[in-house]
């Protein structure tokens, strides 16, 4: 980027999270991600260009030096902290205002420190081949953690049956966060058995709340709408996809083109999340990869095989891994957090050797790696179980890209000789990103939210499995009223 050319109209609202927004170029492949602030206090709770700088700087050392050694360095992707025109900022801040959801605006963009994050735009795909040039498609998907702690500090039982997602559903609802619980549950993404994912793709395309979202040519056109009608969000996004997915020939329509569309979305998704270079298996024991309450819990679940896996290397296995960092649980972390804290008190100075607050070099990753795993009673052992429950919850926070698109199909009968027009073929790839590392003194709120939600989890009245099942689209019934049978089939 030439610096000194900077033009806001050259740049687009892509989206944001809790603490950053996002812009994307409109003719470069690149997006730019910039801090934002509490708008009751913007002009006092920013930071100095300098502290800006090294708190992204520390992202960028983050995403490069602990978790693409983790997670694989096909799967992570290198950004550059970079200073903008302050001008550019503040002009840039006013256009994507009226963009932003309403939700997300008791917060204001960075316009102080000129300060971003660069990172290509994963939403494109630099080596599409489509003949008919139709833009790519990309799937982002949060798909939250996916195991059930065994850790012997665990004092609710709740815990080691029902995931923390689904136990934090209820607890947003009744806050006010949604105003409808979603269905997925993360231990059927990450199952590996290829029913439970497709179940668990289906609930989050019904309910994307922020777990999910479909671009097509760099436009989010599926996410999130509260208010929205969901069946006829449906079918505007299959009318998106029908020609990605169905043939211009095919005598399938209606509603049941939609389903049809959605289910071999389904399918491509399912296959680009399995798929690995290594044949090896990554296998869970079976106690933490099933949910009580997930709606395959009592049935698909007992007649099932007991052997879930994913295959070794393939970007879930790669994030699973590195979520189970997290060996003790919050509950088994705390009195280790309190460990640290008291020797910072009495050594105030040996905070930078123990890389509290970085530097995120590969001596830190160093520290996550090696941590002994008896706890010795020492303040080393503390601060490496910390950094990596600090690392694991960076992994269960994360989001997949996945970007499809259409390849040109070699030449060979016209297709009016054919029967069975082939399906389409797609190229694809794969990323991780939100790659941040969690702030040490988060720590706390992080046992005190977890209190909270098994608590209110406990407390709340639950529905029943069948009750889930008939509001749920795909599982209840069609629109026109008649019985549908879900059917599943080996792929």
């Amino acid at each position: 980027m030439e610096l000194d050319k900077m033009d806001e109209n050259d740049w687009k609202y892509h989206g944001e999270g809790n603490k950053s927004l996002v812009v994307s170029n409109v003719q470069h492949a690149r997006v730019l991600r910039l801090l934002k602030y509490s708008t009751e206090d913007a002009e006092n709770s920013h930071k100095t260009t300098e502290q800006a700088f090294r708190h992204i700087q520390n992202i960028v050392d983050y995403s490069l030096n602990v978790m693409k050694p983790l997670l694989g360095e096909k799967f992570v992707h290198d950004g550059e902290a970079v200073k903008l025109p302050l001008d550019f900022v503040r002009q840039l801040s006013l256009k994507v205002q009226q963009e932003r959801p309403e939700s997300r605006c008791d917060k204001v963009m960075d316009t102080f420190s000129g300060c971003a994050l660069c990172l290509p735009n994963l939403t494109q795909l630099s080596c599409c081949c489509s003949r008919e040039h139709r833009p790519p498609l990309c799937i982002e998907i949060k798909p939250k953690c996916g195991f059930l702690p065994s850790s012997r500090h665990v004092t609710k039982e709740i815990k080691s049956k029902v995931c923390r997602f689904c136990m934090h559903q209820h607890f947003k609802l009744a806050n006010g966060k949604w105003k409808r619980l979603s269905r997925y549950c993360p231990l059927d993404l990450f199952s590996g058995n290829k029913q439970r994912m497709c179940l668990a793709i289906k609930h989050l395309i019904e309910e994307p709340q922020n777990n999910f979202k479909i671009f097509k040519g760099g436009e989010c056109i599926y996410s999130c709408k509260d208010d929205a009608d969901v069946l006829q969000d449906l079918d505007d996004l299959a009318q998106h996809l029908r020609p990605y997915f169905l043939p211009s020939g095919s005598l399938i329509n209606g509603h049941q083109s939609s389903k049809v569309v959605l289910n071999e979305l389904i399918q491509v998704i399912v296959s680009a999340l399995l798929s690995s270079w290594e044949p090896r298996k990554a296998q869970l024991s079976e106690g933490r990869v099933r949910c009580e309450a997930s709606l395959l819990h009592r049935d698909l679940l007992r007649n099932s095989p007991g052997n879930h896996c994913l295959p070794k290397d393939c970007v879930l296995d790669k994030i699973l891994g590195t979520q189970m960092l997290d060996s003790l649980d919050i509950e088994g972390l705390n009195p280790l957090f309190k460990r640290v804290e008291q020797h910072l008190q009495d050594f105030p100075k040996e905070r930078s050797s123990l890389q509290i607050d970085g530097p995120y070099s590969q001596s830190f990753l160093e520290k996550v790696q090696n941590c002994p795993t008896e706890d010795d009673g020492s303040v080393e052992y503390a601060v490496g179980k910390v950094h990596q429950y600090r690392v694991a919850m960076t992994a269960k926070d994360c989001s997949i890209m996945i970007t499809i698109a259409t390849c040109g199909e070699d030449d060979g009968l016209d297709q009016s000789l054919e029967i069975q027009p082939t399906k389409p073929r797609f190229t694809y790839s794969v990323s991780i990103l939100d790659l941040d590392p969690k702030p040490y003194e988060s720590i706390p709120h992080q046992s005190r939210l977890d209190s909270r939600i098994v608590s209110h989890y406990l407390r709340s009245p639950l529905p029943n499995n069948q009750e889930l099942a008939n509001q749920s689209l795909f599982l209840g019934r069609d629109r026109d009223g008649e019985d549908c049978t879900l059917v599943f089939h080996p792929v």
